[in-house]
């Protein structure tokens, strides 16, 4: 059966094509395109109109299938009147807005989530909600769009700051505290099928059904993550790094709190305990500000460059779009280090620095939750850097399996062909991925 994956990130979205079998998936990327956010009086937004536009293309494209299914990122948002319309476009996380937020205003003991200053709690306090009659996060958006249905996807909505993990509903308390109009939060749900309004069936020329996947493209990522049995830990790689452990409940000890570790709602009642640390977006940016050279070069120049220069990718320094080498620079005088000589040493300080903000992150998940973790998962875009693969095996002296690159594509793919019968329980979607999937180990070599 052939199935449509619909996987938004921060800087592209991509339209998939996926046939299953018992025996085996197969992607074919049918359409991509650039999701750039656009400044406008002084806010950064995203382009929603075009990310939707890119959707319909890619679908169109595509051609008919048994189902489609929408992946994108977490925490933002869109709001609609009472008419069903969009109030403006919405607000990208790296906008400014939310700068001055210090302070967590969720209680960890109910949200289980880790102190982001633009999660969506924040982000709403920012907002003007006396017109707003429904908050969809952008999956959700996209989806309504093209059924006209409203609903919170769970995975996406236990993101927010707003969803209580050990209730799995909405935490209506706090947004009550908060003095949140309650009418906002739409009914949280796992899955179901709904069918593409008229008009949208006319424009990709079929009908087909919108299912209901892990919303989140990291939940989709975990679904795809190709292990076998629950000693693992996994990096979701991209524009962030998701690094964590599945688990079967949360942990919202007062140390998880203080190690800033989160506990998202996963398939399957699964909780994702993990921590974001800032991805390949340093790298991005500086690839930028340079006039966007050729990776691969820069790459094998910087496997071969030394530096001791190490910086924390989550300093707030690194969040905002600019002149991220100068940002590197700037950060190693303020820490007393040799800042990087040249590009190759500044992408090896970014690799090593990133490598070393994983180990962290996984010797935490493991001492917090007890789960024994015998080898890293690392999946996404970032699979494909072999040395950011190779240093996160050193330092983390664990066995790194590279893959798959499009890891969120296949869990979105999979959990609508288990809707279909296809496939069973997640250990049988992973080993379907592991009979599919091309991967690579890295062993640890030397001393972390």
């Amino acid at each position: 059966m052939r199935f449509t994956a619909v996987d938004l990130g921060a800087s592209s979205g991509r339209v998939m094509s996926a046939d299953v079998s018992a025996d085996s998936v197969r992607l074919v990327e049918e359409h991509r395109f650039v999701n750039r956010p656009v400044r406008v009086a002084g806010t950064l937004h995203w382009d929603i109109l075009s990310l939707y536009q890119g959707v319909l293309d890619g679908l169109r494209r595509a051609g008919p299938a048994e189902s489609v299914g929408i992946d994108a990122w977490a925490i933002d948002y869109g709001l609609l009147d009472r008419d069903g319309a969009l109030i403006g476009n919405p607000v990208h996380y790296r906008d400014g807005r939310t700068e001055k937020v210090t302070e967590r205003a969720d209680p960890y003991e109910v949200t289980g989530l880790q102190f982001l200053r633009f999660n969506t709690i924040n982000q709403l306090a920012c907002d003007r909600l006396d017109r707003a009659e429904t908050m969809l996060l952008i999956p959700d958006l996209l989806g309504y769009w093209l059924t006209g249905e409203r609903g919170a996807e769970r995975t996406n909505a236990s993101t927010t700051g707003l969803y209580d993990v050990t209730k799995r509903d909405w935490a209506w308390d706090l947004i009550d505290r908060l003095g949140l109009p309650s009418r906002i939060f739409p009914e949280i749900s796992d899955g179901g099928l709904a069918e593409l309004r008229p008009d949208v069936a006319a424009e990709i020329g079929y009908t087909t059904s919108l299912a209901r996947v892990g919303s989140h493209d990291t939940a989709s990522a975990v679904v795809g993550v190709p292990a076998t049995g629950d000693r693992f830990a996994y990096i979701s790689c991209g524009t962030w790094s998701l690094v964590g452990v599945e688990l079967p409940a949360p942990v919202l000890t007062e140390e998880s709190r203080l190690a800033n570790f989160t506990n998202e709602a996963g398939i399957d009642g699964t909780t994702r305990y993990l921590r974001n640390v800032m991805g390949l977006w340093i790298l991005q940016e500086c690839l930028r500000v340079w006039g966007d050279p050729a990776l691969e070069p820069l790459l094998a120049a910087a496997a071969e460059a030394r530096t001791e220069a190490v910086i924390d990718p989550d300093d707030p320094s690194f969040l905002p779009p600019g002149d991220m080498p100068a940002r590197i620079a700037d950060y190693c005088a303020r820490t007393g280090q040799a800042a990087p000589e040249d590009r190759a040493q500044a992408v090896r300080c970014i690799l090593q620095s990133l490598a070393l903000a994983y180990q962290r992150a996984v010797a935490d998940a493991v001492r917090l939750s007890g789960r024994p973790v015998e080898v890293v998962h690392l999946v996404g875009g970032g699979s494909r850097n072999a040395l950011l693969c190779q240093l996160t095996a050193d330092a983390t002296g664990l066995p790194v399996v590279a893959g798959p690159v499009e890891a969120a594509a296949l869990g979105n793919a999979l959990v609508q062909a288990r809707a279909r019968g296809l496939v069973g329980d997640l250990a049988d979607m992973r080993a379907l991925v592991r009979r599919s999937e091309s991967l690579r180990t890295y062993e640890p070599r030397g001393h972390p």
